[in-house]
Order: structure tokens, then sequence, then C-alpha cells
């Protein structure tokens, strides 16, 4: 059993794969200086979210692979996000406080992103969200960044399951 446990298996080395992807795209120049994403932790929080949101989405209802696969890709983008902190300088008494509001943040855009892709073929939900999260601390209009995240969900539903399990991602330019 404790083997089991503590085995890295392909579901493991699939989510560190897909979170590896994932933190290549949301790194793009263009986010932040095209799109106009802010170039803040803040910022770069929220383009990262974005991603992972579309990635888990893409792996929903998917079988048994791509539920575990999605769970380890969950599981090494928290890691990250505590481990940033970490390397922040957030001391190990404040770390828990800070990851339990991120946590919140995190579950909070992934309910809101659901809400904004399910009132689709309505822009309106998703660039409200993006001017709300992204755009927080800018008036950028959250058109362009709406239309690669919809134009991004659709190349994603395009790649075969085994094709994005086996990487790399098939992302788009933003």
């Amino acid at each position: 059993m404790l083997n089991r446990l503590f085995r890295g298996g392909p579901a493991r080395a699939q989510g560190g794969a897909l979170y590896a992807d994932l933190v290549r795209q949301a790194r793009l120049r263009a986010f932040y200086e095209s799109l106009g994403a802010p170039d803040t932790v803040e910022g770069r929080f929220e383009v990262y979210t974005l991603h992972l949101v579309l990635l888990l989405e893409r792996l929903a209802d998917e079988g048994a692979a791509a539920k575990d696969a999605s769970q380890a890709l969950f599981d090494t983008y928290v890691k990250a996000l505590d481990d940033a902190l970490r390397e922040m300088g957030v001391g190990d008494l404040s770390v828990g406080k800070k990851m339990r509001r991120l946590g919140e943040a995190l579950y909070g855009r992934m309910k809101n992103y659901r809400a904004a892709f399910a009132d689709l073929p309505d822009q309106g939900p998703l660039r409200d969200l993006l001017t709300r999260t992204v755009y927080a601390e800018s008036a950028h209009d959250p058109g362009a960044l709406a239309d690669y995240a919809l134009a991004q969900r659709q190349r994603l539903a395009a790649q075969p399951l085994e094709s994005l399990l086996a990487g790399p991602v098939d992302w788009r330019a933003p």
C-alpha cells in the first residue's frame, strides 16, 4: 500500500508535464506586453490560473486516466504556489494563511470561469470576469484575452486526449 502511495505513476508524470506546459505558455511575453495583463505577482497568478482552468476543463469527464492526470496537475499547481510563496520570503507561519487565501481565490476563479463558459456564446460574463481578475489593477480591455481563451478552449477540445496526456499541449499563440 505504501508503495502505491509514494510511487510516481503515469498520472503524476502527466500532471507535472501538463503543469510545465502551462507555465511555459503563461510566461509568454505577449500576455503582458500585447494583451496587457499586469506583469505582477497577481497578474501572473491570474494568467496561470486561466490556463489551469482551461486544462482542467478539457480533462473533465474524460475517464479515469484524465481524472488522475487532472488531479496531479492541480496538486502540482498548488505545490508550485506554496513553493513560490516560500521563495518570495513568506515565513512558515504565514504560508498556511496565504495558501488558504490563494486556494479560496483559485476555487472562486474555477467556479466563475465555469459559469462564464456556461453562458457562451454570450462573452459578457467572461469579459467581466477577466476585468475583475486579470485586469483588476488596470483599465485594459479584456477582449483580446477573452478571444484567446475561447480560441484556446476550442483548440484544447480538438486535441485528442491521448495526445494531450502524452504532451506537449498544443497551445495557440496569444
